[in-house]
């Protein structure tokens, strides 16, 4: 049997409405402690316990009880529960879990993306997603236009006929260029074009493009959602509509479904976003002050600061600043690197929003032409600012950039 029908759910024929679930929603704000801390627990089902069991099992068989649950990859009971936090604290209708962060940005616009589609993208954007667009939905004639990271009218100008999907991180992935989310969904909503916001960076805290009127929210949960660095995962969040037929489609034939044990873990790591998130911002606030101040740092990327060009924007549509920012030292590419090497108290990997403090260099070994075409400044660094004390930190960046530049 198909497991689709198992369920009772299968792929009406025809597109989605596409619209925001409200651009001013007439609900109270999210209550983000609550939500982490209880919703979906479901203590009276799972006999008081406190943390929900993890139903680690491919098959549900139906004998004895009918439950609507049949096999992993379409719905699992501990995947739902982090669905259901995790949708709440979006302000969205429904959220599904996947295996990684790629997998939900995937899914998202292979959904809305067809044969000789265009999808409009900005500059910088994550380069597995740059790749996937220029060469994987390439086979299929999709065409991308990748823009300025930070200009709507960009984006407008862009617009073909044949334009099924606005594509936007913001912040955008290490320049940390914001784009006006509501302007974007002004630009596309008329036209029927589907609208994508990764909002790894902020996290459902800090900013909710739903409520903003964007159709589609991913997440990359091995970040901030998880962050003890022990789950690869992805969400996706939007309409009921949508998200169901995502479920029974991409997520279903694709088969990129969270395993239940990676749920309970994100489970575990929801508990404490409000208050990681509070601490690294908070950190990071200092560090990125005083990165702007150093004698050695010719500027930092963080939106956070006064002075950001888009800092008013960011106000405007943010309610808070993570951990993550960039900067670029006034040291040439061996002192960079050296500076680099010199940190005691940050790792170096390419990932981030965990509670160790991270640093790596997406801006050293680019040419002129490199960082052009990516927008990626030469020289550039990226720090993920921990659970460590800011002063700590501060200390070893400040004693990192001194000793590459032999002062």
């Amino acid at each position: 049997m198909d497991e689709r029908k198992a369920t009772g759910e299968h792929k009406p024929e025809g597109k989605d409405s596409i619209g925001p679930l409200s651009a001013e929603p007439d609900v109270a704000p999210i209550d983000a402690e609550d939500i982490c801390a209880h919703l979906a627990d479901d203590y009276d089902r799972y006999l008081g316990a406190i943390s929900p069991p993890i139903f680690q099992t491919s098959l549900f068989t139906r004998k004895r009880t009918q439950h609507g649950y049949t096999y992993t990859r379409v719905s699992n009971p501990t995947v739902e529960i982090a669905e259901r936090k995790i949708a709440a604290l979006e302000g969205g209708e429904r959220a599904l879990c996947f295996s990684s962060g790629m997998a939900a940005i995937t899914a998202a616009l292979m959904h809305v993306l067809d044969k000789d589609a265009h999808v409009v993208c900005p500059q910088s954007v994550y380069a597995p997603v740059r790749i996937f667009l220029e060469t994987y939905m390439a086979k299929f004639g999709v065409e991308t236009t990748f823009v300025a990271n930070d200009d709507a009218g960009a984006i407008e100008q862009a617009i073909r006929p044949n334009t099924r999907a606005i594509y936007v991180e913001t912040p955008v992935s290490n320049v940390f260029a914001l784009h006006d989310l509501e302007a974007v969904a002004a630009i596309a909503r008329p036209r029927g074009i589907a609208t994508i916001a990764d909002n790894t960076w902020a996290t459902p805290l800090f900013q909710q493009p739903l409520r903003r009127g964007i159709d589609f929210v991913v997440h990359s949960a091995s970040k901030y959602l998880g962050r003890h660095s022990d789950i690869t995962g992805g969400v996706l969040i939007g309409r009921e509509e949508a998200i169901s037929r995502i479920r029974d489609n991409e997520r279903v034939l694709y088969g990129a479904v969270m395993d239940p044990h990676q749920a309970w873990l994100l489970i575990r790591g929801l508990r404490t976003l409000p208050l990681r998130m509070e601490r690294h911002q908070e950190s990071a606030m200092k560090i990125a002050a005083f990165l702007e101040a150093h004698p050695l740092v010719e500027r930092v990327l963080y939106p956070g600061l006064a002075s950001h060009p888009q800092h008013a924007l960011a106000k405007r549509q943010m309610n808070g600043f993570s951990g993550l920012m960039s900067f670029v030292p006034k040291l040439d590419p061996p002192r960079i690197y050296a500076a680099m090497k010199n940190l005691r108290h940050f790792e170096e990997g390419p990932s981030w929003g965990g509670f160790e403090s991270l640093v790596n260099s997406p801006g050293l070994g680019l040419d002129e032409e490199a960082a052009r075409r990516t927008g990626i400044p030469q020289g550039l660094l990226r720090i993920s600012v921990g659970l460590e004390r800011a002063e700590t930190l501060i200390a070893d960046l400040d004693q990192a950039l001194r000793q590459a530049a032999g002062m």
